[in-house]
This record gives structure tokens, sequence and C-alpha cells, in this order.
């Protein structure tokens, strides 16, 4: 999506959220649309029905003060206010019911959007909905991975040939960086804003993520029964979650393996390592004497571009990797086109001016960082979306290879807490 969006390309990212919506409940039976009472996924059942409702909370309700289309719709579907354990005990209409009010909603948002003249305070909620959707259609895939389910049938999955490891680090001068996004920079999401001054000392960035082959090799070295490699609170749960390697990994007849969706394969080995938590990416870490990168040495590696001399930073930020251009198939594994992480040398179009490849797309990457507010911080009208969380999870970067290319940007900010590692994320490291 561009920063300065026209009616016709909203309601086509609105119409492209929906279809992902329904490909990714289609084909699942009563007992899978609810699943397992777990703290890392939702009902989906309920899940949906609440995407619907966030957009007509925030456009026909609160643009327009129309009644919901659903009697009690807020009893059952507004996050802020129903507790996650109990989503499961909600009297929720059946499936049935639910795709026809997703449905009533979508017609009434798109015919509102295409009558009416659009005015930057719409577009700016028409955008919110539809990235609200895309971030749900990306738990919806981690959900289905979670519990085993089949892959989902998405179109366009394509992936590239073998293409091998990139190794190294490349040197970034650091200096004076404006961290955030800018103000004439279209749609973000509060905790973006705004950029502001902060200082940074030269450093050496991995041109990409850490791989399965590389990951092996700390786990094969005895990583996850060594307390050494570990804070205590990592240690602790470590030791809770009974684990000896990453979750979906297993040893096969000819070496790891891991599981995708329904089915084990052999571990890719010049892949990024997937599905790890803040806590592991730090035991690695420690391991191979380097550490995670902060998340503004993260933005300067993947938005600054170094003067001729390489000894400093030019004044301009890119809004991506490689430039201002919105990303394609050549930039990024993103829109869950290559149906899975690919090879982290693949894809050199999306390098970074500093040479750092795959910085969008293939798989979130933690940092160091705490998710915290940026100076100045104001939330947005939907205020539960990161005051609550702030000082209580960590920050990634960068996008999977299941998230929205429209939702993508450099400054763009994702936050979960430590243990998580159900999430489609990795980590790229720096020299000490």
């Amino acid at each position: 999506m561009s920063p300065t969006p026209n009616t016709a390309q909203l309601l086509d990212d609105m119409k492209a959220a929906r279809l992902r919506t329904l490909a990714l409940v289609e084909g699942l039976n009563a007992e899978q649309l609810m699943g397992p009472r777990l703290p890392i996924v939702n009902p989906l059942r309920w899940e949906i029905g609440h995407v619907a409702w966030f957009h007509e909370r925030w456009i026909l309700r609160h643009r327009d003060g129309r009644p919901s289309l659903m009697r009690d719709a807020d009893l059952l579907y507004d996050s802020s206010a129903i507790p996650h354990d109990v989503r499961w005990d909600l009297p929720l209409p059946g499936f049935g019911e639910t795709l026809r009010y997703m449905q009533g909603v979508y017609d009434a948002v798109a015919a509102r959007l295409d009558l009416r003249p659009l005015t930057p305070e719409d577009a700016y909620f028409y955008q919110l909905t539809i990235f609200h959707e895309d971030m749900h259609t990306e738990a919806f895939t981690t959900m289905r991975q979670t519990l085993a389910y089949p892959a989902p049938r998405l179109a366009g999955q394509s992936a590239p040939g073998d293409a091998g490891p990139l190794p190294d680090d490349v040197p970034v001068p650091g200096g004076r960086f404006l961290l955030g996004a800018s103000r004439d920079q279209g749609f973000v999401f509060d905790n973006e804003k705004w950029e502001h001054a902060v200082e940074v000392a030269p450093f050496r960035i991995a041109r990409a993520p850490v791989t399965n082959r590389e990951y092996a090799a700390f786990v094969d070295d005895g990583g996850y029964r060594r307390k050494e490699y570990w804070d205590p609170a990592g240690w602790a749960w470590r030791e809770q979650a009974k684990l000896r390697a990453p979750v979906y990994w297993r040893l096969g007849l000819t070496g790891w393996e891991q599981r995708r969706f329904d089915a084990w394969q052999p571990l890719p080995p010049h892949a990024p390592v997937v599905h790890v938590g803040w806590h592991e990416a730090q035991a690695y870490c420690r391991w191979a004497g380097r550490r995670l990168p902060t998340e503004a040495e993260w933005e300067m590696a993947a938005a600054c571009a170094p003067s001729p001399d390489g000894l400093a930073l030019l004044p301009a930020k890119r809004r991506y990797p490689w430039g201002d251009a919105p990303p394609t198939a050549a930039h990024a594994n993103l829109d869950a086109a290559c149906g899975g992480p690919i090879d982290v040398a693949a894809l050199p179009a999306g390098d970074s001016a500093f040479g750092c490849r795959q910085m969008l797309g293939n798989v979130w990457e933690w940092t160091g960082s705490t998710f915290l507010p940026y100076p100045g911080f104001s939330a947005d009208p939907y205020q539960d979306y990161s005051e609550p969380w702030f000082g209580t999870r960590k920050v990634l970067r960068g996008g999977s290879w299941v998230t929205p290319s429209r939702l993508m940007w450099n400054t763009w900010r994702n936050f979960f807490t430590p243990e998580r590692n159900d999430i489609y994320a990795g980590f790229r490291t720096c020299a000490l």
C-alpha cells in the first residue's frame, strides 16, 4: 500500500485481506475452528468474527455512528474487554452466521468507500482496519502451524531454487541517526512516532539471519543443556518448556527434521532458523560470541546508506532496504508467495545499501531491545495497540514470509514476550 492510497487501491487491499482470511479457515471442521484452549492461540471462529467487528467498530460505527449488524457484538468480539481465556466460553454464532456477519460488514464498508470522497481521516481508518486484518491472517497461519493443521492453500506459492548461505558481516559506521517514522511517511502505527535523534556507535552486523545449519551446531553442542549460555529467566523458561532443540525440530534417521504444519521434512540447512524465541536467540549469541542488534542498529542497517567513503551515513532514510519502490517478489519473501522461509542468500535485489539481505520478509528478526515508547508518545485512537505492552515485550523487525507486503516498511515495530517461539521469528547477529 502506498503512503497515500486511493479508493481503488483500498478496495483492492480490503478484498485481498478478506480472501486471505477466508482461505485460512477453508477446509477446517467445527472442532478445528474452535481448537484447544491455549494461551498463544484464539479460537478461530471467534477471531474471524473479531476481524469483521473491528472493521465495523472503526468505520461504520466510529465514523458514521451506525448500529452494529450483530446484536451484542461488543460482548462477543471486543478484544480489549473480553479476557483471552473466556473466548472459548462465549455464546458465539455458528460458522455460517459468522461468515454472513463478516460479509455484511464487508459489503457495507466497501459501499461506503466506493460512494464517498476519500478524506485523510477516513483513509487512516480504512488502512488501520485492513492492516489489522493482515496481522490476524498472519496469526491464523501461525495458529495452523501451532496446532499441526494442514498447510493452507494460498495462491502464488513458488519458491526459488537453492541459494545457499550468506556468511560474513558488513560494517556500519554509526553516528547520529533519526530512529522512527517521519511525519510525511503516510500511515504508520503509534509506536513508530516520531523520528528522533539517537547516537549509534559503529558496529558490524551479519549480512543474513542465522541459518538452520548454524543453529543446529549450537543445538548439537549441547546448547539447550548448558546453563552458562542462558540468563536466569531464559533458563527457567527452557526448563519449564523441557526443550532440547527448537519447538518444531526432531531427530530423524538422517538428521534434524522440522515440522511444517502437519508434515515433517528434512531441515533445510541454509534457510533461516525459525520458531525460536528471544531467550533462544540470546543463548545462541552467547554460545557464538555474538549479540543481537539493537532496534536502532537494525533500522540503521536497513534504512540508511553509507557516504561514498563509507565512513559516515547519508542523511536520507529509505522506506525499504532497497529504496523507496514497493516490494516485489524479487525483493522480499512476503505475501506467503513462497510457501515458507527460503535460503538466506536468495533475493539479492532486496539488499540494503550496506549489503544486508532479507531484512524484510522470510522471518521476523528479534532485536536486543525492549519494546518502549518513543519520546513524546501519544496513543492513536486504537489505544490498546501499543500502550499496554510497553516494557514487557521485545522488539522484532522486518516481517516474515507470511506478512502482507503492504504492511511492511523499515520503521515497522513488532513486539512479543521473550518466550514466544510459535511465531515466524528468527534473528541475525552483530559482532561484539
